[in-house]
């Protein structure tokens, strides 16, 4: 049985978050367009409302493949989650990253914080979508002949 919560945001808002319950000791929080500093409050109310009102949460997960764009306020909210999630003993998993947030992690040096997975492991599925450190898109390093 799937238990959901109401959606936090209107249809055309910029970020809309479906947040469900498949059982009492998880909860899946779908993110729909971009997280950004207009947004980032959104996000830290669902997540308090699902941190407070299952006192058996042992899973929380973002659901990132409706994310659209994420800036550095989108990314100080994630560690944020990070955070609370790791302070109450909740497992944490960002999942349904696409190259753009994986890029964000990847240069901020957030990745395995975040994820628990290491950087090169996931520039290495994703394939050149994500340049390593000091590679152009281009495939060539700088300052290069």
């Amino acid at each position: 049985m799937t238990a959901s919560a109401p959606d936090t945001s209107a249809p055309d808002a910029p970020l809309r978050l479906v947040a469900t319950a498949p059982d009492a000791h998880s909860v899946r929080i779908a993110l729909h367009g971009d997280l950004d500093y207009a947004t980032t409050a959104l996000l830290h109310d669902a997540v308090g409302s699902a941190l407070d009102g299952s006192p058996d949460l042992r899973d929380l997960c973002l659901d990132c493949a409706g994310l659209g764009f994420c800036d550095s306020s989108g990314l100080g909210a994630l560690l944020l989650v990070r955070r609370r999630t790791a302070a109450a003993d909740i497992r944490l998993r960002i999942t349904g990253r696409g190259p753009q947030l994986n890029r964000l992690l990847d240069i901020t040096g957030t990745m395995e914080y975040l994820t628990g997975e290491e950087p090169a492991a996931v520039g290495s599925a994703l394939g050149s979508a994500v340049p390593s450190a000091g590679e152009r898109h281009d495939g060539e390093t700088p300052g290069g002949s």
